[in-house]
């Protein structure tokens, strides 16, 4: 049974223009897609950092940063957490990615990744792990929902001929 009160989220598709935000990094400065114009753009979400998937996934991009950097890509990382939240994790981890605030879950709504989903078998309203990359022009090259925190970054890495 679904809520009626929360829709599907609409999925993003490659061509569509990527939806643009500002939101506040782990140290409380805002970052703008816009920032990014003529960059390609990995932006990710995830649904909390400190979290034994999120933890993987995170450290996995960090791992891959350089070379997804020499390859004229950046990455982003949103989740709902609060800044605090999310310079522990950068610290804790040794993050060198990009990881912004998006409490009210209003860009990870636009960008498909809140709604329903399945979780151990039960229907539950959050963030659903997704993936884009969007070209240097701000439209969506790639859009992964649903991705698996595991081995994710392997994956995309072959699908953008990295690997």
């Amino acid at each position: 049974m679904t809520d009626s009160t929360v829709p599907a989220p609409v999925r993003l598709s490659p061509g569509d223009p990527a939806p643009e935000f500002t939101l506040s990094d782990a140290d409380g400065k805002p970052v703008s897609l816009s920032d990014h114009r003529g960059r390609r753009v990995i932006v990710y979400c995830y649904p909390a950092a400190l979290t034994p998937g999120c933890t993987t996934q995170a450290v996995d991009f960090t791992a891959a940063a350089g070379e997804l950097a020499e390859a004229g890509l950046d990455i982003i990382g949103i989740s709902p957490d609060p800044v605090e939240k999310l310079q522990k994790f950068r610290e804790k981890e040794d993050l060198r990615i990009t990881l912004v605030s998006d409490p009210d879950k209003q860009v990870l709504t636009a960008y498909g990744a809140y709604g329903p989903k399945k979780l151990y078998g039960k229907e539950v309203v959050g963030v659903i792990r997704s993936t884009f990359v969007i070209d240097s022009e701000g439209r969506i090259e790639k859009a992964a929902y649903n991705v698996k925190a595991t081995g994710h970054v392997a994956k995309l890495r072959r699908d953008l001929g990295l690997a």
